[in-house]
């Protein structure tokens, strides 16, 4: 293996990440994961809720009997020292990246910025509307410094049209584009909704699927480009088929709860007395009924004229989860699994997170990776979905602390001397902590 082929495909392009939230990090933690140099960043004088947790000083006490988890959540439920490094969100999507600090609050700060553009390809911004305007950080203005620059600026809304001053997080975008409608279990229920919104993923795959057609563009033209993302917009497109249907038949998609309109489908209680011993099952064809006939041991029921074809047997969807649902609880969620798939039928079990991150299939794929974070020790994080063949993958950097990379930004990227370096830590554009005051 030579060594280019060793190389990781954007290895040598530099990414400035002004990112906040999930989708955002998300998606330049994908492109330092494809070898790209992520720069994230930040400044002391100001935090912002969510990219490092909920508040830059949590209280200990708030936290000691913290058993909600999610993206509040810190390592061994002890916030302090250094809560800001230690929170699940930043854990979750803040490796293969360094980090430094910056004031962009005064004149100086934003000469610096301007500097780091200068030797950088790509920006990726998903702040509220209008932030990077009032900075003085148009696309007119960064792409003077450097033409040859990609920015990415993915808010909720987009940059254009009446909607484009609106800020949102992930729930609110989930509204208006329909998601919480269209992926409802039922209109009882529709207010009480998972942590985990569709944006947050098509938005952060949109980011770097147009980073990287935007480098291949660059490779032909010599020239960067401005790529205006609208992150509602890549939820919208998901939803092809209810808009047509709406457009072709005017009708408004209800809910199906677990079930799929072209299929037999449901979700399965089986024994256990845990609240996740279910298991989902799916029967598309004949194929897959014939499987489903075999693991269920030819049973009398499925004799009858009623499930002689796939539109009969939809007919009766009831009928048909009643049987299917008095044999899986008999069984354990994984003897459902095994039984059906050995017959070709698509089958699964409801795991919880725990049952995830334990799951033989995914730790044989090596999908966890075992990293040391500064502040949270030896850990497990999730990694990436993609092998290559050819290319070894090599994750190198753990979540970055705040400033945790200010020395290398400021003397070997920008190329300040040691003297400049302090001034701009006395000055306080430099450093590793919140000051006291932020709160």
């Amino acid at each position: 293996m030579t060594e280019k082929k060793k190389k990781l495909p954007l290895e040598g392009i530099r990414v400035i990440d002004i990112t906040v939230v999930w989708a955002g990090p998300f998606a330049t933690m994908m492109l330092g994961d494809l070898g790209a140099e992520v720069i994230m960043v930040e400044s002391i004088h100001r935090f912002t809720a969510g990219a490092r947790g909920t508040l830059a000083h949590p209280p200990d006490a708030a936290y000691e009997n913290d058993h909600n988890g999610g993206w509040t959540a810190y390592a061994g439920r002890k916030p302090n020292p250094y809560a800001w490094n230690k929170c699940a969100f930043l854990n979750c999507h803040g490796r293969s990246k360094r980090a430094m600090t910056i004031n962009l609050m005064v004149p100086e700060g934003k000469e610096i910025f301007k500097e780091l553009v200068k030797v950088s390809d790509i920006i990726v911004e998903n702040n509220a509307p209008r932030v990077f305007d009032h900075l003085g950080f148009s696309y007119e203005a960064l792409s003077a410094v450097n033409p040859r620059l990609i920015m990415i600026r993915a808010s909720g809304f987009g940059q254009t049209g009446p909607y484009s001053h609106w800020r949102g997080y992930g729930a609110n975008m989930a509204a208006f584009t329909s998601d919480y409608w269209q992926s409802q279990y039922s209109t009882d229920e529709i207010g009480t909704r998972t942590q985990a919104f569709s944006m947050d993923t098509t938005g952060a795959c949109s980011m770097v699927m147009s980073a990287l057609m935007a480098l291949a563009v660059r490779e032909k033209t010599g020239r960067g480009q401005y790529i205006d993302l609208a992150q509602t917009q890549t939820v919208l497109a998901c939803y092809g088929d209810a808009f047509l249907d709406y457009a072709m038949n005017g009708n408004i998609q209800e809910s199906m709860q677990n079930r799929w309109p072209s299929a037999l489908q449901g979700c399965y209680r089986c024994a256990g007395d845990d609240q996740w011993a279910y298991a989902v099952v799916t029967i598309f064809n004949d194929e897959e009924w014939e499987g489903l006939r075999r693991a269920m041991g030819n049973p009398a029921w499925m004799k009858d004229g009623k499930w002689a074809d796939m539109i009969s047997r939809y007919k009766n969807h009831d009928e048909f989860d009643k049987h299917v649902e008095a044999w899986t609880k008999q069984r354990d969620k994984y003897e459902v699994m095994h039984l059906l798939q050995k017959e070709g039928v698509p089958a699964g079990p409801v795991l919880c997170d725990k049952d995830a991150h334990h799951d033989p299939h995914v730790n044989e794929r090596d999908f966890f990776l075992e990293m040391t974070q500064k502040w949270c020790g030896a850990r497990r994080y999730p990694g990436p979905a993609w092998k290559y063949s050819r290319t070894p993958q090599k994750f190198t950097l753990p979540p970055a602390g705040l400033g945790e990379h200010n020395e290398w930004a400021y003397k070997k990227v920008l190329g300040k001397s040691d003297e400049e370096y302090e001034r701009l830590v006395k000055e306080k554009h430099i450093g590793d902590e919140y000051l006291p005051h932020v709160k």
